[in-house]
């Protein structure tokens, strides 16, 4: 008998620690869903379900704008003053056309969306309980609603607009050139797909919008006391090496996309700090 209570035990003793592991794992999930974090994602998501008909009619509304317009930007887009010499672009598909003022469309509903959810979260993150709480527990340093957060907006708005800019008359007409130069003197003719164009542009601008935004993520960071600018200084290695890596996520895949794209960064990055050094000390 004891034999075969030994041999039960034996047997049976993995599904008493699986039990035990699943016990565990439930009191851990609870104690998550308890916490300030949890209760964020709680509200996020509550807050998601009741305004899902706004979101929806904001989106729509979105791509209604949107899609009227998307054929004057195209035009646009496509003027031969704006590209490189013996350049055309050209559709491949019956559908090409259409299927690109339709994402066009749904992009600009989808960032109006963005927008709106960015302007609400700030509104009523703000005023939330659980929000307040994981605030204190992180010791971060908010900055009060005043001139300090109208000044970061408009860094925000400003860098964009300096972003747009340099990705317009500087990145992409010296990026054309050299591609288009580069294909010529191999030999081949230069037909660019309508919509391959298009999202080259825009995946360029888009990278250069982000990353000159690294001076007020760097502000921000160091000013809400997230980390020091000593310890700052300490990961430089590996700030420039993100900023390349970015780069290379956000930017078409040539290396002088990666070095223009990512060049800005890291240069305004290190202008924060040399700001942040001059106005306070520490």
């Amino acid at each position: 008998m004891k034999k075969n209570s030994y041999r039960l035990s034996y047997v049976f003793a993995p599904f008493g620690i699986i039990m035990a592991e699943k016990e565990s794992l439930t009191q851990t999930v609870a104690e998550l869903v308890e916490s300030p974090g949890g209760q964020i994602l709680i509200d996020v998501k509550e807050f998601l379900i009741s305004k899902i008909k706004y979101i929806v009619g904001i989106f729509i509304l979105g791509v209604i704008i949107g899609f009227p317009l998307t054929k004057s930007v195209i035009s646009w887009l496509i003027d031969p003053s704006r590209l490189p010499d013996d350049v055309n672009i050209i559709v491949i598909t019956p559908v090409e056309y259409i299927l690109l003022q339709f994402h066009i469309a749904t992009s600009l509903g989808a960032f109006m969306v963005m927008l709106y959810l960015f302007f609400v979260a700030v509104w009523r993150g703000l005023g939330n309980d659980s929000v307040k709480q994981r605030i204190a527990e992180l010791n971060l340093r908010l900055p009060s609603v005043g001139p300090t957060v109208i000044l970061t907006l408009l860094s925000i708005l400003g860098l964009a607009i300096g972003g747009l800019i340099y990705s317009w008359e500087l990145l992409t007409p010296m990026i054309l050139q050299y591609l288009t130069d580069d294909a010529q003197n191999a030999g081949l003719s230069t037909e660019w797909r309508l919509s391959g164009y298009v999202g080259f542009i825009v995946s360029l601008a888009l990278a250069s919008v982000i990353g000159f935004q690294s001076p007020v993520a760097t502000l921000l960071v160091l000013r809400m006391g997230v980390l020091e600018r000593k310890q700052i200084r300490g990961y430089r290695r590996h700030i420039w090496f993100t900023a390349f890596l970015l780069g290379a996520l956000l930017s078409p895949p040539d290396p002088l996309s990666l070095f223009l794209v990512a060049l800005p960064v890291v240069v305004l990055f290190e202008f924060a700090l040399i700001l942040d050094s001059i106005t306070r000390r520490g």
